[in-house]
């Protein structure tokens, strides 16, 4: 059964508010700068910059082969939320479990980190999937905007609490910055907990396609029928290629942006503060672009944002100040949002709805095995030239390569 109302909408919009908390300040913030200064203080930076960038290929790599079948499964017996659940534990468990992760033990803090990643990556499915049960095809712009845009409010605001934390730990009544960053990701797994309760309790799945005990086989099956008929919906086919070049281009910027300025010689608390501004800078251009999708189509939003972000790797490619580092993370916050809401509703109409679970298991697979690439490319790239600024280059292609099979698609035209 499906429910369309606001409650419903605003409920499912919350999840986005409750994951971003480890997306902002687990992913994008402090895990980075603790692994450098704490956890692999004693590697040289160009070797806790590859170990890094494997620990988010590795962990994405187990995303792409898991995201097709949980998504399949999702379908089966009604159980998006009850997947969603399961993985948001994962990931809620691993959160908090970093704050145990003593220094120098940074194949353990990556290990750890990687499960969190899972976790968070295999909730995204499922939460995914629930946007076709909560909005009508003619607001899926606006709402999958909204989810975005409460995401980076919400991640916003703890990652700002945890800044000050980090920047002033006495006030908080703790030892040291290291203290405050290992309560800031105990923060986390209770922000992330507290806040996935309306989805729990206020957004309905439609009808399953099968029940009973052969739940298994039926996803199983159900995975292999839509490999082999993803290539007849041409438009959507096209379009997750597109995709796949593009996200890894915006994945590989959230995951190595701190990285990449601690290497140049930035100080954390620079590209913390900036990252934050990343954060309330996403939230009304989120909303903004989904106005645009309603408006102009999903298509015309992202070539505009595909468009700002080769601008932004190579003014990062020149970089000197630090300066330029806030600026290019006001640039970043204006379109980051805007891509990923407006790639999710435009995939939505594209699909079947009574399939969502699996086309968007499907979809976040590409998401995630792009993920692979790019951060692995940036890392290795780096060690081999001794230069972190020559794994940009490579992000470019990434982003003109997915623009140019962009151009192939043609997409419904906005609702009215």
């Amino acid at each position: 059964m499906s429910n369309h109302g606001k409650r419903s909408q605003l409920s499912w919009a919350f999840y986005d508010w409750a994951n971003s908390a480890f997306a902002t300040t687990v992913m994008a913030g402090f895990f980075p700068v603790f692994f450098k200064e704490f956890w692999a203080a004693d590697l040289p930076v160009t070797d806790s910059t590859f170990w890094l960038g494997v620990g988010n290929s590795v962990a994405s790599i187990l995303v792409v082969v898991l995201a097709p079948f949980i998504g399949a499964l999702a379908d089966q017996g009604g159980h998006k939320k009850k997947l969603l659940v399961l993985f948001a534990f994962l990931g809620i468990l691993m959160s908090a479990s970093l704050y145990f992760v003593a220094s120098g033990f940074w194949v353990m803090a990556l290990v750890i980190y990687g499960l969190g990643v899972i976790g968070f990556s295999s909730s995204i499915v499922c939460y995914d999937a629930l946007l076709v049960d909560v909005a009508p095809a003619a607001q899926l712009d606006r709402v999958s905007a909204f989810g975005f845009a409460l995401g980076y409010l919400g991640g916003g605001l703890l990652f700002a609490l945890n800044v000050v934390m980090v920047l002033k730990p006495a006030v908080f009544g703790l030892e040291d910055a290291s203290a405050a960053v290992r309560v800031a990701f105990l923060m986390v797994a209770t922000w992330w907990a507290l806040f996935s309760i309306p989805v729990i309790l206020f957004v309905q799945e439609r009808k399953p396609i099968a029940t009973g005990p052969g739940i298994f086989r039926s996803a199983i099956q159900e995975l292999i029928s839509n490999i082999r008929e993803v290539h007849q919906y041409r438009m959507a086919f096209t379009f997750l290629v597109a995709y796949w070049l593009y996200i890894d281009g915006v994945d590989t910027i959230v995951r190595m942006a701190v990285d990449y300025g601690m290497a140049i010689g930035f100080d954390a608390s620079d590209l913390l503060t900036a990252l934050l501004v990343t954060q309330f800078v996403g939230f009304p251009a989120a909303l903004v672009f989904g106005r645009i999708g309603e408006r102009f189509g999903p298509k015309a939003g992202i070539n505009a944002a595909l468009v700002i972000y080769v601008l932004v790797v190579i003014w990062a490619w020149h970089m000197q100040a630090v300066w330029e580092f806030y600026g290019l993370a006001v640039s970043i916050g204006l379109v980051q949002g805007g891509i990923q809401a407006l790639s999710r509703s435009l995939y939505a109409r594209l699909i079947p709805a009574e399939r969502a679970g699996a086309f968007f298991g499907m979809y976040n697979m590409l998401g995630k095995f792009a993920a692979v690439l790019g951060p692995l490319l940036v890392g290795v790239v780096s060690m081999l030239t001794s230069n972190p600024r020559s794994g940009l280059l490579a992000i470019l292609l990434l982003f003109v390569a997915g623009g140019l099979v962009l151009q192939a698609v043609k997409f419904p035209a906005p609702a009215d």
